[in-house]
């Protein structure tokens, strides 16, 4: 099928549009000065943050845990790590929720909101995200990433790789597999996506992890596109 036909972009947004590492420990630097508080690895930081993650939802999928939301998941993962990193009882219960919006707050990659602002003017493109709705619809009003329209978790109770959340994608989109293309830096979320007939283009973000990435350093597959940046999926599909 020709790449002629695609009609929507949907987009992995961790990683892939947005640099989260960078952007935690960027806030965690400001968030520390303002307490006086010296010392601490905001890299390493913002890594041990992400890496609850996919434990905390393993719980959801496992069936462990009903549906929860990300921000339910980063919040939790935030009390479990704040006492690691020498800072138990520095911040009040006000400034952790404050703490934990910082996912709303990621800056995208410098390529990303120039090569969306590309790819809208021919595609309905979106994020298809983990992300909660709140998340994303915050990040993007702040970030100026211009999505037609947001998919979330929370849209289909179910993360990625649940074939629940790309296919309910595409059937809220009413159209074909072959006319919907995911994009993503991880391998795996377009191998899901292309076993249920999307289109896909991988963009490699190999410092996305910084010293604790351990895959996604290149394209794993023929995916339909490979790039480095969100401008080169626009040249490869004449956005």
């Amino acid at each position: 099928m020709s790449l002629g036909n695609v009609k929507v972009l949907l987009f992995d947004t961790f990683g892939t549009v947005a640099d989260w590492r960078g952007s935690i420990a960027r806030m965690g630097e400001r968030a520390a000065r303002e307490k006086g508080v010296e010392g601490v690895d905001w890299d390493a930081f913002a890594r041990a943050w992400r890496a609850g993650y996919r434990p905390g939802m393993a719980r959801v999928i496992s069936g462990e845990r009903p549906w929860t939301s990300v921000d339910v998941i980063h919040r939790e993962r935030l009390e479990e790590i704040l006492p690691e990193f020498g800072m138990d009882g520095v911040f009040s219960e006000a400034e952790k929720t404050d703490m934990n919006l910082f996912w709303h707050r990621l800056d995208p990659w410098p390529d990303s909101v120039p090569g969306l602002l590309r790819l809208k003017q021919k595609f309905l493109i979106g994020p298809l995200s983990n992300g909660s709705l709140i998340l994303l619809s915050a990040m993007a009003k702040r970030a100026g990433i211009p999505w037609d329209f947001v998919f979330s978790s929370d849209t289909f109770k179910a993360f990625k790789r649940d074939p629940a959340v790309y296919l309910g994608a595409i059937a809220l989109l009413g159209l074909e597999p072959g006319e919907v293309m995911m994009t993503a830096a991880h391998n795996d979320d377009l191998e899901a996506a292309r076993s249920h007939g999307m289109r896909t283009a991988y963009i490699n973000r190999p410092y996305e992890y910084g010293p604790d990435q351990t895959k996604d350093f290149q394209a794993d597959e023929d995916w339909d596109v490979i790039t480095d940046t969100i401008t080169g999926v626009a040249d490869a599909i004449g956005a």
